[in-house]
């Protein structure tokens, strides 16, 4: 069975220290508020997880995204993963999808450089080849292992390819 893999990278946020404190800026919600109106806007969604880093700028955008899919009301509610933090393993990431039930759409919202690693990992085999992601970047991976190479890119969606 192919499984769906969205990973997202946080919205435009502020500068400053320290760095898991660092909010949304206004421009940020608004790209986020874009991703996630496209995303609400797609009916293969249902069943989705959505789990963010513990870092104030990831949990900001999934909380816009979770709201825009209807959140509570559908049973979407951000969890809390603490091995998607900007300098974690991407194998780790990895390692842990491969624990999941199969099944479920999850949608990872975390940072750069770890999104892109994920994604060079999982598509290309190596981390050294994933995706530049702009701030609020959805790319869509789909496969029937989460493991190194095994994944296709099915789309990669950035805010302003959305007007």
């Amino acid at each position: 069975m192919t499984e769906r893999l969205l990973i997202m990278r946080h919205g435009e946020a502020d500068p400053g220290r320290p760095d898991a404190e660092r909010e949304l800026t206004r421009h940020g919600q608004q790209q986020v508020r874009r991703m996630a109106a496209w995303l609400a806007g797609r009916d293969d969604l249902s069943g989705l997880r959505l789990l963010a880093s513990p870092y104030r700028r990831a949990q900001q955008t999934a909380a816009l995204v979770a709201e825009a899919l209807g959140g509570a009301e559908i049973g979407i509610e951000v969890e809390t993963l603490g091995c998607i933090t900007p300098d974690d393993s991407p194998q780790a990431v990895a390692d842990w999808l491969i624990e999941q039930p199969p099944g479920c759409s999850l949608m990872l919202v975390s940072h750069m450089p770890l999104v892109g690693a994920v994604a060079g990992l999982l598509v290309e085999g190596r981390e050294d080849r994933g995706l530049g992601f702009p701030t609020a970047a959805v790319a869509e991976l789909e496969a029937d292992v989460w493991a190194a190479g095994c994944a296709r890119l099915a789309r990669f969606i950035p805010p302003a390819e959305l007007g």
